[in-house]
């Protein structure tokens, strides 16, 4: 019977511990005072390097804008990870490489993009599966097309 408790036990422990949670940090590590040191028209890009680092990322279209991006996620079991905390310094250079502007934002700016359905619209004519699979029967054996038998 003791034996039995114990193993009922670990078990228990066990399927419990599967669906704890998890929490995930994601990016750049930004240090909030070193961030708010940078100042428009003193730093430049050698002395934003220096203080906070390289970026993330620099912009597609003007590489004088840098993004630091920073993310904390947290996730129950086997549920879609949840943002919790989100940051994203961007730093932004004139063409001589000195910072014109430093802007913060937080996770409000995190989108959620649901599917619309489990089909995928498509333009033109709607037909159906036995259409699909049947309707292109003779279309091929056209004269004149490879694979046809006459020439």
């Amino acid at each position: 019977m003791a034996k039995l408790y114990v193993v009922a036990m670990i078990g228990l422990g066990l399927a419990l511990s599967a669906c704890s949670g998890s929490r995930d940090h994601k990016g750049f590590v930004i240090d909030p005072v070193l961030a708010d040191s940078i100042q428009v028209g003193v730093d430049n890009k050698d002395s934003v390097t220096r203080t906070i680092g390289r970026p993330t990322f620099t912009s597609q279209f003007d590489p004088n804008d840098w993004y630091y991006v920073s993310r904390d996620t947290a996730q129950l079991a086997f549920r879609d990870p949840k943002v919790t905390e989100q940051t994203v310094l961007r730093v932004q250079f004139d063409p001589a490489g000195n910072v014109t502007s430093v802007q913060k934002t937080g996770k409000e700016l995190v989108a959620n993009v649901d599917p619309s359905s489990d089909k995928t619209p498509t333009l033109g004519r709607k037909r159906s599966f036995f259409e699909e699979l049947f309707g292109n029967i003779g279309t091929i054996s056209q004269p004149g097309l490879p694979g046809s038998q006459q020439q």
